[in-house]
């Protein structure tokens, strides 16, 4: 029977994903002979060919394709099994990679961070960015322990925790008519462009179901890749456009030329939550995550703009 080493599926696992030798060595950490020369050994001790060597393209064949599958199972296994020693020396060291939506990372993570670091000073988190589905493929696939999102999300196989509720406010341009109101109707917005991210974005599909509602329409020829891009079109006068309470905070919502308002109740807000693998080892590291966020945002919410 062939002895198939982790080593080797960790390879083909990188040539699957970069498709590309050189970028599958360098991920590895090993050079681009020694990677393509373990990868043919493998195939030849598997008495199959795995890879399509082409020129210009780096493909897989059929067999390929279906023993990459398994072999990312076994190394999420793998990983499981050093996860599971590790935490139980110490639940609460080691390192834990979370990954989090770019319309809560840049602006959750200055307020929790402080807060991580003094409650869990031995554990190390490894941070990542990725938009909804990207990001739980890779939950999914074993790359990270924990993402945090905006709720609800598909979660077969998955644990959903809620870490806090965050309510949407208006920006506007300083010089708006509502720029001074105390609170904004969605309502009033029935006139002016509105401004919003591009497709992929879960922030785009919840901002889109509470303007349908309020019979509000989006600028078509418009769509930014960030709320950053959003912010700054907005001070351009482009339109108006809705942003999750956190994003209005410190820093950035001091811009002179843009107006953050409150909107009238009922305010619309978004549940921001965490996921993570039923089967994960992490699990006493997760729950401290998230204690210390959600205690954290609920404060954050609490302060003055």
């Amino acid at each position: 029977m062939p002895d198939i080493k982790l080593k080797d599926l960790r390879y083909l696992v990188a040539v699957a994903d970069t498709r590309h030798f050189g970028r599958a060595a360098e991920r590895c950490f090993v050079s681009q002979p020694t990677l393509s020369a373990q990868l043919k050994k493998l195939e030849d001790s598997l008495g199959v060919q795995l890879i399509e060597r082409q020129p210009k393209r780096i493909g897989l064949t059929e067999a390929g394709e279906q023993i990459v599958a398994r072999a990312r199972r076994m190394l999420e296994a793998s990983e499981e099994v050093l996860t599971l020693a590790r935490s139980h020396r110490d639940p609460l060291a080691g390192r834990l990679r979370v990954a989090l939506i770019p319309t809560v990372g840049p602006y959750l993570l200055p307020q929790v961070m402080p807060a991580l670091r003094k409650a869990l000073p031995r554990l190390t988190l490894l941070l990542y960015e990725y938009q909804t589905a990207p990001l739980l493929e890779r939950l999914h696939g074993g790359e990270i322990d924990l993402g945090i999102l905006a709720l609800p999300v598909e979660h077969e196989g998955l644990e959903v925790r809620e870490l806090y509720e965050e309510p949407f406010e208006l920006a506007v341009p300083a010089s708006h008519r509502l720029a001074k109101q105390p609170s904004v109707r969605l309502e009033e917005l029935k006139d002016e462009p509105l401004l919003l991210l591009t497709e992929g974005h879960c922030l785009r599909d919840q901002a889109l179901a509470l303007c349908s509602r309020a019979g509000l329409h989006e600028q078509q020829d418009f769509r930014a890749t960030s709320l950053e891009t959003l912010r700054q079109m907005v001070a351009a006068g482009a339109g108006v456009t809705l942003l999750p309470e956190l994003a209005g905070k410190g820093p950035y919502g001091s811009a002179r030329s843009v107006a953050i308002r409150p909107l009238a109740r009922p305010v619309p807000t978004r549940r921001v939550g965490a996921v993570w693998r039923k089967t994960t080892a992490r699990r006493p590291a997760i729950d401290a995550v998230c204690a210390v966020v959600a205690e954290h945002a609920a404060l954050a919410a609490r302060k003055p703009s």
